[in-house]
């Protein structure tokens, strides 16, 4: 299990590590594994930030992800790992949404080599990198937002170059605060969100087309996958949590992939009595993924279960209301440990 830091926090400002930008002649930026549309967004965001100020930017995506955010990656070519490693010379390198060196795995090795050269910039609550540099704004609701008082130091144009919004520097952002935010439905949607959303609307972002590119946009076995896991369903705590699990015989029945997961542990949250919902999945031997989710509080003060605390369990970490974990062992005794979990959780709440 990785050991997280006590004083994972912010070590410099946001006109620092514009500056450091500004002083780089090339620069690497990347995320954590498997990225997700904070991820992406993020160095896009960045980087496209980056180019405006006249840097050359490489960047730099590690594992599979969810087909749909292709589309946000417009013309780029990103570096991808663990097929390959950089192999240029940078000034500076940026890590976006993640202060963990385990979700780091495969460019782990390449950034420990040179952690004078990286800046970190976070909304998570809690990371294990030893960066000097780093921004960890835990009140911002995803990376992008974390990341805008960066670029807005950096003296850019939020809707240039693309028309309509695409491939600018506000749809980049837009895509991150939406999909981290579940499209303004979690709790983290507060009026800096809404506020942030405003501006970046008036850039020019299309956030109908967007809306259908990220969340219309699945693959049928996606359905398929979401059948089976239903299938399976086990409510604990008189209904108020939700386990499932998918097996790689049932990847291979729906004809789909760990990417084709996007969303289906949010499922069982429909019915009203669930508190949380967990997806284990498994296409690997002895390697059991789990997505955790909760729902908000009913009213204002009210309890909730936090899915962090849970992953944190497990090694793993997210947000409250929304986690994961790799765990290694058999789907059968994850499942039960996972269960005892859950069950504890929810006495807890009462």
């Amino acid at each position: 299990m990785t050991q997280m830091s006590a004083t994972y926090s912010t070590t410099t400002t946001a006109r620092h590590i514009a500056d450091r930008f500004v002083n780089a002649k090339r620069v690497l930026v990347t995320s954590h594994d498997k990225p997700d549309g904070d991820a992406i967004g993020s160095v896009l965001a960045l980087a496209r930030a980056l180019r405006q100020r006249g840097r050359v930017v490489d960047i730099w995506l590690s594992g599979a992800f969810d087909p749909v955010l292709q589309c946000l990656l417009a013309n780029e070519q990103p570096g991808r790992a663990p097929e390959k490693l950089p192999s240029a010379d940078y000034d500076a390198v940026a890590v976006l949404d993640t202060g963990s060196w385990g979700q780091l795995e495969h460019l782990g090795p390449w950034l420990r080599e040179r952690r004078e050269k990286i800046m970190g910039v976070d909304h998570h609550r809690s990371g294990d990198t030893d960066f000097t540099d780093r921004i960890v704004d835990t009140r911002c609701a995803s990376c992008t937002q974390a990341l805008v008082p960066i670029i807005d130091a950096l003296g850019v144009k939020f809707d240039m170059p693309g028309t309509g919004g695409s491939g600018s520097i506000a749809e980049a952002l837009f895509a991150g605060l939406a999909t981290d935010t579940g499209w303004f439905r979690f709790s983290s949607a507060d009026a800096a969100v809404f506020t942030l959303a405003s501006r970046l609307l008036s850039a020019g972002v299309e956030k109908d087309r967007l809306y259908r590119q990220l969340e219309e946009n699945s693959r049928p076995p996606r359905l398929g996958l979401l059948g089976r896991a239903l299938s399976n369903i086990r409510w604990l705590a008189n209904n108020r949590a939700a386990i499932m699990q998918l097996m790689p015989d049932d990847f291979a029945t729906a004809s789909g992939s760990p990417e084709d997961l996007a969303g289906v542990v949010n499922a069982p949250m429909q019915v009203g009595s669930a508190e949380c919902s967990v997806l284990l999945s498994q296409t690997e031997v002895g390697i059991v993924k789990l997505s955790f989710r909760s729902k908000p509080a009913l009213h204002a003060g009210g309890g909730f279960v936090d899915v962090n605390r849970m992953a944190g369990e497990f090694g793993g970490g997210g947000h409250v209301h929304a986690a994961g974990a790799r765990v290694k062992g058999e789907m059968s005794v994850v499942a039960q440990q996972v269960a005892i979990v859950i069950e504890r959780s929810i006495a807890e709440l009462g």
